[in-house]
This record gives C-alpha cells, sequence and structure tokens, in this order.
C-alpha cells in the first residue's frame, strides 16, 4: 500500500501509485462477473480491474486504486491518456459532425493526417497515405497495394512476427497460440523468413543474418515472384526484438534490387516510441511503404498505410478506403496527438526514458542472472527472461513476476515467442518519480520470485 512522493497531478489524476483495495477491488470484481455474462470469452483480460479515469502515468480504476502505467494500451497512449490537444480536437470535432465517409463527402482532417504523414515519415519522394482503423487493416491494404503495383502475389513475413488478426495477417503472424489457433485454413501465398534475433541466431552480423534470410526468400519463392516484404523494425509481440545493425538496410537493399516493395510495419513502434518518429530512422533505411496505427491519434482508432505516391497510386480507383476509415474525430485527434509530440519534444523524452528504464534493469541483471537480455529502443524496451545459464525460456518465471507486479499496482505486459519477455511501453507523459517506483517494486518482486 506505499504511495509514490510525486504528488503531481495530471488532468486532474494524482501522479502517485496508491492502492486502496486489494486487486482486484469489489467493483472491478462486481464489472468482471458482468463482462464474464456479456463479453465472448475469447476476448482475454490482463488485468482484472476496470478503468475510470487515466492521465500521465497513472491508471485509475473504479475501485479509486492508482497504477502505474507501463503498457500504454499497447504503446497507444503515448503522448499520455486524454491529452488537451487530442480531447480540445477530438470534442470540437464531435460537435461540427461524427461521420460522413469520406469516400462521400470529403473532409478537411483526414486531408491534413495525409500530409501530416508525408512530412513526418522517412525520405523525401512525393508520397501519398489512405486512412484506414485498425493495424491489421493497414497491413491487409499495404499488401493489395504491393500486389497492385508488382503484379506478383508473394507476401515475406518473417519468424517472430505479429501483423495482425484478420485472415491475410494471421497467416503473416508467426505465433500460433493464441492468435492463429483454430482459425485456419489461412490465406496462401505467404512466406517466412529467417529473423535476426542477436541473443538467439549464433550471434550472425545484421549483413550476415539477411543474407540468411535472402537465401531462403530466393530458394522458397524466387525474387521475381515477390510482390513485398513486410518487417516490423522493430518486432512487438514476437519480443521487441531489434535486428542486429545491417539488416534492414540489406533487405531493403534487396528489395530495390529485385522490384519488391519493402513495407515497414510501424505500428506498435511509430510516433516517438522509439526515439525518433519511426524505427526504422535508426538505421536511415526509407520504406517504399509504411504502415502505422496504435500511437497516431492518442487512443482513437485510427491507421494509416503512407508510402512512393507511384505505388499509392497503382490501385484503381474504389480500390481502397472503408466506411469508417479515417473517421473525421479520430483525425482530428491525430493532429492533436501529432502536435503535442512536436510541441513537448517526445522523441527526446523517449530516448530519456530509455536511459532510466535500461539503467534500472542493467541493475537487476546483474542481480538476476535470468535475465538474459535487454533490448529495445525508447520507451520500447524489454528483458528477456530464461532458466540461468541457458537460453532456455523461462515462462513461469516471466509469469509469475508480472502477476506480482500487478497485485503491486503496476502494469507490465509481457509478450514473445516463448513468452518469456517483458516489454516496457511507458506513455511517454510519465515522470521520472514514477518510473523509478516502478522498477522499485519489480526490483522487490524479483528478488521474492526469481
Amino acid at each position: 500500500m506505499s504511495t509514490s512522493t510525486d504528488l503531481k497531478t495530471v488532468n486532474g489524476v494524482a501522479q502517485q501509485r496508491r492502492l486502496v483495495t486489494d486487486l482486484p477491488g469489489p467493483r472491478s470484481t462486481e464489472l468482471m462477473a458482468r463482462k464474464q455474462a456479456a463479453v465472448a470469452s475469447g476476448v482475454g483480460t490482463t488485468m482484472p480491474v476496470f478503468v475510470e479515469r487515466a492521465a500521465g502515468g497513472i491508471v485509475v480504476d473504479v475501485d479509486g486504486n492508482h497504477l502505474i502505467d507501463l503498457g500504454s494500451g499497447i504503446a497507444v497512449t503515448t503522448v499520455g491518456s486524454s491529452a488537451t490537444a487530442v480531447v480540445e480536437r477530438a470534442k470540437a470535432q464531435l460537435e461540427a459532425f461524427t461521420h460522413t465517409c469520406f469516400m462521400v463527402t470529403p473532409y478537411d482532417a483526414y486531408v491534413e493526417v495525409c500530409e501530416a504523414l508525408t512530412e513526418l515519415t522517412p525520405g523525401e519522394h512525393a508520397k501519398k497515405s489512405a486512412l484506414f482503423n485498425s493495424g491489421a487493416e493497414a497491413v491487409e491494404n499495404a499488401v493489395k497495394i504491393a500486389r497492385a503495383h508488382t503484379k506478383r502475389d508473394a507476401v515475406v513475413v518473417f519468424d517472430h512476427a505479429y501483423h495482425g488478426r484478420t485472415n491475410l495477417t494471421m497467416a503473416m503472424t508467426a505465433k500460433q497460440m493464441p492468435y492463429k489457433h483454430g482459425f485456419g485454413p489461412f490465406a496462401g501465398e505467404v512466406y517466412r523468413a529467417p529473423m535476426s534475433y542477436p541473443l538467439r541466431d549464433g550471434g550472425l552480423s545484421g549483413a550476415e543474418a539477411a543474407a540468411k534470410a535472402i537465401d531462403v526468400i530466393e530458394k522458397q519463392v524466387g525474387g521475381d515472384q515477390v510482390a513485398c516484404v513486410v518487417i516490423e523494425p522493430i518486432q512487438g509481440e514476437g519480443g521487441f526484438i531489434v535486428p542486429a545493425d545491417g539488416f534492414l538496410s540489406a533487405i531493403a537493399a534487396w528489395c530495390t534490387a529485385n522490384g519488391v516493395v519493402f513495407v515497414a510495419d510501424e505500428i506498435q513502434a511509430g510516433f516517438c516510441r522509439t526515439g525518433e518518429w519511426f524505427a526504422v530512422q535508426h538505421e536511415n533505411v526509407v520504406p517504399d511503404l509504411i504502415t502505422t496505427a496504435k500511437g497516431i491519434a492518442g487512443g482513437l482508432p485510427l491507421a494509416a498505410v503512407t508510402g512512393r505516391a507511384e505505388i499509392m497510386d497503382s490501385v484503381h480507383g474504389g480500390g481502397l478506403g472503408g466506411t469508417y476509415g479515417g473517421n473525421p474525430v479520430a483525425a482530428a485527434a491525430a493532429l492533436g496527438a501529432i502536435s503535442e509530440m512536436k510541441e513537448h519534444d517526445l522523441n527526446g523524452r523517449a530516448r530519456e526514458i530509455e536511459e532510466i528504464i535500461k539503467g534500472r534493469l542493467e541493475k537487476l541483471q546483474a542481480q538476476h542472472p535470468a535475465i538474459v537480455d535487454i533490448r529495445g529502443r525508447g520507451a520500447m524496451v524489454a528483458v528477456e527472461l530464461c532458466k540461468p545459464g541457458t537460453l532456455e525460456p523461462d515462462a513461469d518465471l516471466t509469469k509469475a513476476i508480472a502477476a506480482g507486479a500487478h497485485q503491486a499496482g503496476v502494469i507490465v505486459l509481457t509478450c514473445g515467442t516463448y513468452g518469456n519477455v517483458f516489454r516496457f511501453l511507458p506513455p511517454l507523459t510519465i515522470s521520472d518519480e514514477l518510473l523509478n517506483e516502478a522498477f522499485d517494486v519489480l526490483e522487490q518482486i524479483m528478488a521474492e520470485k526469481a
């Protein structure tokens, strides 16, 4: 029941960890019973607490508990929950009109978001964008665009990849449980290549790992058959895997040489999360197409495909779109989120957060041999846990520590193909005090569990 010494407030929410009940509290328990009666059981829950408010680095549940947020709703509330500019712009748009469908009677917010994406995404070439609702929808449309442009069918993805829950994106996703189990058959013409995974691929350099992947692609598919290569510059659900330096650039160069569209899936890593606007910028890679979602609109559902104008314009009129794609309220929220990122230099803040988190994790690693790897960039950092002295994944320990953190009022997320990775995705508006307190809690729990 300890509390933080940071007594500041953000949007009326005290920025302190405070537990007034056991978790879950009585009101959350009541609501969870209602959820179980009314919501399909396939919709899972990480923590059985229901949220009432959130701001800065704190989530407040319906029982009044203040929880430190190290998840950002899976990298969505990058600018903080209910950030001022997001709320103001979305509210003004709500009062004007909620929907017309851009394909019927367009509106300027959609165009402004596309103009902002032209400005912010890597490369000085002519670009265009199309807006959608979710990350999976953006990935599907990137594949459609690449196929229209190249007149080819094959799609290449990588080990440990996660691209979504629709039929095509499930085929592109590597992890079977829980994302693919029982849902086949899946879309065809999807091929998988080995990813650069420095901890587990025998110390291959980026160039060597790329050569291995390219060999698989050329032998199993053929470069002249590939429409696109789709890759997360830092893999998300797969374990925050950061490929070795040179891997991305070598894959991108191969794509250019073979007329293949290089698609960067920046849905989790984009919009200041890694300390750059986009993760590919750490390696000076300029993708042909880039998919975005999550952090783009401050919590409202919006996604985009942005890319070379000649590729984006390959699709016939009417071939792209959707009833809700680029909804005016979500588009207005995105303009607010982007203004917050610029005004508060959230790229710089992400780099500060990286320094704090990695410093704390390195201290923990010195105490606990189960921590075999610390990786990530900016406010997208992870640790991988294994049985000491081995690379055997320790999913049980990971689960136990996560449960302990949740009970202590710290929201943490796990991930990884083997279920043995902690991913830290705090909102970039979190205070240093809250970050350090969260890791004080984790340090205590690891001392008890590891």
